[in-house]
């Protein structure tokens, strides 16, 4: 729910202050997949369900990494010379 809240928050804020929130998701995505994966080495989840859900964490993990990088890039200042 707070990585839901965190990206909700983030899409509208300016591109100046997205970027703290998108890493509070990073963050919370990153612990989502400790806890399923202590899920599945108790047993408490079968390896078909670890798999299935653990490949779309895996994707809004990448999606949310593409869209820090393309925060930081917006935000970094020009090189000299450079347009």
């Amino acid at each position: 729910m707070e990585a839901i809240e965190a990206v909700s928050i983030a899409s509208f804020l300016s591109r100046g202050e997205k970027l703290p929130y998108v890493k509070l998701a990073i963050r919370k995505i990153d612990t989502l997949k400790i806890m399923l994966m202590v899920l599945w080495e108790t047993k408490s989840l079968d390896n078909k369900k670890y798999i299935a859900v653990s490949l779309k964490i895996d994707e809004i993990g990448r999606m949310l990494g593409g869209w820090q990088g393309q925060i930081q890039k917006q935000n970094s200042p020009a090189k000299a010379g450079e347009k």
